[in-house]
């Protein structure tokens, strides 16, 4: 069995070791046996656990929904269909939100660039940006 310490696994992985620390802290990774001299020894497959949430996080899940994933992950004959569909279901709806709330944002912004006047930058009172976020004005219904 190879066995890494933080700083090996933390390279393997393309991640800080302060991460690997906060992973253990929240339960994302187990708990590693200890050395003698107190060094942590992770498993290659504890390497394996890390990329895999690194990829979730780039896909844009929390780290609570990641736990979630793990735990069916590695439990063998265990797969929740139910939740499984809920979940992504939610999921779903929650990037329909974000998508809403960016192309919010696009908008505001498009608005600031298209009222701006030959005069760039113009005074702060007269930013058309600062003029939308301060008069509330964020709705592009």
């Amino acid at each position: 069995m190879i066995n890494l310490t933080i700083s090996e696994l933390a390279k393997q992985c393309n991640v800080n070791v302060a991460t690997v620390r906060y992973y253990e802290k929240r339960g994302l990774i187990a708990t590693p046996p200890r050395t003698e001299a107190g060094y942590r020894m992770f498993s290659l497959e504890t390497a394996a656990d890390i990329k895999l949430i690194k990829l979730a996080q780039d896909l844009g899940f929390t780290l609570e929904e990641i736990k979630t994933i793990l735990v069916i992950y590695k439990t063998e004959h265990y797969f929740p269909t139910t939740d499984m569909y809920r979940f992504a279901k939610s999921k779903i709806k929650e990037i329909e939100e974000k998508i809403n709330q960016l192309n919010n944002l696009k908008f505001l912004l498009e608005k600031a660039v298209n009222d701006s006047d030959s005069a760039l930058p113009p005074p702060k009172p007269l930013c058309p940006l600062m003029k939308i976020l301060s008069e509330g004005e964020g709705k592009n219904s």
